[in-house]
């Protein structure tokens, strides 16, 4: 049976996984543990105009371009979607990288806001779900933000000061769930992943394995 179910994966037309959450949820916790923990869930590599940092690897952080490159694959209608950073850079997803995996069955996960996921949607729609992450209250945000000791209190004031902008789009989403801890919102997320690859539109090979049923019955 096992070796039937994966035959089938590997003729399917692979997803799209859009999450977001309000900074602190545990979304790029989650995320890490689902890339762990499936093989056949990829993460999107984002194209940038930033420059490089000490210890980033091109292909692996980002993909580095120049501006002009940047602007002719624009033009050329290279990317899924393509957003201005407000700190002047600007990023977008490689559409190539992206569909190399979805057909071949593998689904891609990214870590994308509200107006990236309008993007792809007008571009892919039968092929994107969309979940948001919430944190269970807004105190246990705040305790979040403030226990990975990464940023200053000013940080933290400016990050919970945009929570209410990022929440008010959560009914853009399919999926809503409440992140309680990362044990709890990787597995509901995996729930989320496996029964959207069990649909029966994205079952490609579910067509010729039912007739192999029929013609069994058939021949008796």
């Amino acid at each position: 049976m096992t070796d039937i179910i994966e035959q089938l994966n590997k003729v399917r037309h692979g997803v799209m996984f859009v999450v977001e959450a309000p900074s602190g949820t545990g979304k790029t916790t989650v995320i890490k543990r689902l890339l762990e923990q499936d093989k056949d869930l990829k993460f999107s590599v984002s194209v940038t105009t930033r420059a490089k940092r000490e210890g980033e690897v091109d292909g692996v952080d980002y993909h580095y371009v120049s501006e002009a490159e940047y602007d002719k694959m624009l033009k050329e209608d290279a990317f899924y979607e393509a957003v201005d950073s407000q700190y002047g850079a600007r990023y977008a997803t490689l559409r190539s990288e992206v569909d190399s995996f979805l057909n071949v069955g593998q689904d891609v996960v990214f870590d994308m806001d509200w107006e990236g996921l309008r993007q792809i949607r007008e571009k892919a729609p039968d092929d994107v779900v969309a979940i948001y992450m919430l944190p269970p209250s807004i105190k246990e945000l705040r305790r979040r933000l403030e226990g990975r000791h990464t940023d200053s209190q000013e940080t933290i004031n400016k990050r919970m000061n945009l929570v209410l902008e990022k929440m008010k789009h959560w009914v853009e989403y399919d999926y809503v769930i409440v992140c309680e801890n990362p044990e709890q919102g990787t597995e509901t997320l995996q729930k989320i992943i496996f029964a959207e690859r069990m649909k029966r539109v994205r079952q490609t090979g579910l067509k010729d394995f039912t007739q192999s049923l029929v013609d069994e019955v058939i021949k008796g």
